[in-house]
């Protein structure tokens, strides 16, 4: 095998890794969507600048379906890895995709109260603060409370999910507008 094909097959097996890690977290704003509607978190209430918290676009049901939607993917890695031997991908616990599809959506309640601190409306595009905010979350309670498994992030699987999440980002939010569960498709 020459050095190009020996690089070509680590940065291949590098996506599949990010994509494997990142699944538990990418899943969540997606069935967020989908399991959305009722009471929102903010309960209708204002910051002192006069401006909702979060907006209507934050409801319990959204972000404990989201949540529980990561989770369950998460299990069924836990499962596939240990049924059909797929220890060489990433090892994921039942701590860390916890601790990514709870931190995905933290990220995005985190970025809705900045967007509505900027004056930004509900649905407006914030280029780069959609599509990083669940990256940013998730990694940040990884990092809090499972510090040793952020060494499943090498170089090539880091840049993958810097490459793949707006562009997941941007099929998943499309699908949700065809389908009517997103009012935009950004």
């Amino acid at each position: 095998m020459t050095f190009i094909e020996s690089n070509i097959g680590l940065w291949t097996f590098s996506g599949l890794a990010a994509l494997w890690i990142m699944l538990p977290a990418y899943v969540p704003n997606s069935a967020a969507a989908l399991f959305g509607g009722g009471r929102p978190i903010d309960l209708g209430r204002t910051f002192s600048d006069g401006r909702r918290i979060f907006g209507d676009g934050k409801t319990y049901r959204g972000f404990f379906g989201g949540v529980l939607s990561g989770v369950l993917v998460g299990l069924i890695e836990i499962w596939a890895a240990a049924a059909f031997s797929l220890g060489a991908l990433p090892q994921q616990t039942f701590l860390s995709i916890t601790l990514l599809a709870t931190g995905a959506l933290l990220g995005d309640l985190a970025k809705s109260f900045l967007k509505r601190r900027l004056g930004k409306e509900r649905g407006e595009s914030w280029f780069l603060a959609d599509q990083y905010d669940l990256v940013v979350g998730s990694f940040l309670l990884i990092l809090i409370f499972d510090p040793q498994w952020l060494s499943n992030i090498t170089l090539p699987i880091a840049v993958w999910i810097l490459v793949m999440t707006p562009l997941l980002h941007r099929v998943a939010n499309i699908i949700g507008y065809c389908i009517g569960v997103k009012e935009v498709p950004w």
